[in-house]
């Protein structure tokens, strides 16, 4: 048996209010199929002074995910049953279409339709029905890369998915979510809450942060499939109980679901269906997390340890470092010494599928901006910057990055930095005939600025500022979905005498949309 620290556990849960400060949370701690640790603190409403407890149902958000994959495996086993129905959701594809396992495991190629609601015009808190997320998914024409080759995160996934659970079994998710999970492993007041607008037990999502202070989220999407359960801390304790109870079970569906992935040429993935891997503290774990604006949870199961954590909070706080810190605290693991960073690597680039690579050192540190989110790299033994999943190294032909997790290594390519540009020759209007939307920039006093507009309307005018020659960011600060887009790249295209023709737009989770002048 692992040998858990269980003062420190406990001292590490008494520190996360003041170490992830904001409106409520609640955080739990399991070994050998037992809590052995659990708080819950603040409240799920600040104005009603409504207390957070262990009972209190939060949105899961993507958790959501390994759920319904799970009863994709229940209901009809081998997901390749499905593959000819997948066309029917993309009937405008060009490419290869994805299998429904590739989908399960991020590896359709696909763009995210979260982040394409921005492109077509959302604004982050107008309604998103039920009956809206097919037509956007439908208007794809083409993917980031071949089905199989690589991975990307991609919600659509797992609502196309869903669409062929229901029509297949012919009942709905949330009874067969009932049935074939929450029942088994006791999770007795989980439900479907596929409509944000509504939270349950009256708790609520808060923006902000400590320095801003906190406000509440205004949600309206409906989603379901990719998200949508909502949980108390006592329902998915009792999932990570049910997770070890089964744990040497080679029949049971989180064991089934869980088994190491590949890509197409035989490499081990890191994903696969709804279930992320990672080393925490000398432990293999697999796990998710899932976030909606105003609310953050994360749930980690290291199966050889028979260790599990869970954390939730009701505002936008790193649910995943909170329960990094809780498996460091009860293996006793102390962080590696880390030494200055030499100089010189500062720098941008051109990365691959077109994305702005930017990289900003520390002292002992440097943050690597390309996904959706910074990738903290430390110097390595062999001299180059390393993370989880991701390396950075110095050599005759330029800076290369390998990103293991998405199966991808390329060599970057050097972009001078600008700091203006005359952002009236790339003025006008666009249109893209692969999401079938138009684009507009407006240049203002110095100023740049675009607008979207599409299936779901005419959005906000969102701030653009040049990153080098011909490369401009296009910032979405908040959409739909939680965390949003960040920093879009945009590469402007000319014809052979100089002209603007068009331009190539993307972010981690949409690259490649392509535009032309209109």
């Amino acid at each position: 048996m692992t040998k858990i620290d269980l003062e420190a556990v406990t001292a590490a849960l008494d520190t996360l209010p003041k170490k992830y400060p904001g409106p409520g949370g609640v955080a739990g701690v399991m070994q050998d199929g037992k809590v052995i640790a659990a708080r819950a603190w603040g409240y799920a409403n600040l104005d009603t002074a409504q207390p957070m407890t262990a009972g209190t149902r939060l949105p899961i958000c993507s958790i959501s995910k390994q759920f319904t994959c799970q009863v994709l495996l229940a209901t009809v086993g081998d997901p390749a049953r499905l593959d000819a129905k997948v066309g029917s959701f993309l009937p405008a594809f060009t490419g290869v279409l994805p299998t429904t396992r590739q989908l399960c495991d991020n590896q359709s190629g696909l763009r995210d339709y979260w982040a394409l609601t921005v492109l077509q015009g959302a604004f982050a808190e107008q309604p998103f029905r039920r009956e809206d997320a097919l037509p956007l998914i439908a208007r794809m024409k083409t993917g980031h890369f071949p089905p199989g080759s690589q991975y990307s995160y991609c919600n659509c996934n797992f609502r196309i998915v869903s669409e062929m659970i229901e029509a297949e079994t012919g009942a709905t998710l949330d009874a067969l979510y009932r049935k074939h999970v929450w029942e088994p492993a006791g999770m007795k007041t989980a439900v479907l809450t596929a409509d944000t607008r509504h939270p349950e037990d009256g708790v609520v999502g808060y923006e902000g942060s400590d320095g801003t202070g906190f406000f509440p989220a205004e949600n309206a999407i409906f989603w379901i499939g990719d998200a949508g359960i909502s949980a108390s801390l006592s329902d998915m304790l009792a999932y990570e109980g049910w997770i070890d109870a089964t744990r040497n079970d080679e029949n049971s569906l989180y064991r089934r679901a869980s088994v190491p992935p590949t890509f197409k040429d035989g490499i081990p993935a890191a994903y696969g269906f709804g279930i992320d891997r990672e080393t925490i503290a000398g432990l293999d774990c697999t796990g998710h997390g899932g976030a909606l604006r105003g609310f953050r949870a994360h749930r980690k199961n290291a199966r050889a340890a028979r260790l599990s954590v869970v954390v939730m909070f009701n505002h936008e706080a790193d649910a995943h470092g909170a329960v990094q810190y809780l498996i460091e605290a009860a293996m006793g693991h102390k962080p590696g010494v880390e030494v200055p960073i030499p100089d010189g690597w500062d720098g941008q680039w051109i990365g691959p599928n077109g994305l702005l690579t930017r990289l900003e050192s520390g002292r002992n540190h440097a943050d690597l901006h390309h996904s959706g989110g910074a990738d903290r790299l430390v110097l390595a033994a062999d001299g180059t910057l390393a993370a989880p999943g991701v390396v950075l190294a110095r050599g005759p032909q330029g800076v290369t990055m390998a990103r293991a997790d998405d199966n991808t290594h390329a060599t970057l390519t050097p972009l001078a930095v600008l700091d203006s540009a005359d952002g009236a020759a790339i003025a006008g209007n666009y249109h893209s005939d692969e999401l079938g939307a138009e684009l507009e920039i407006v240049a203002r006093g110095g100023g740049v600025y675009a607008r979207f507009t599409g299936l779901l309307g005419a959005g906000r005018m969102e701030r653009m500022a040049p990153a080098g020659p011909d490369v401009w960011t296009v910032a979405t600060r908040r959409s739909m979905d939680a965390p949003a887009p960040g920093d879009w790249t945009l590469v402007v295209t000319r014809d052979g005498k100089g002209q603007v023709g068009g331009l190539t737009l993307g972010c981690w989770l949409a690259r490649g949309v392509v535009y032309r002048r209109a």
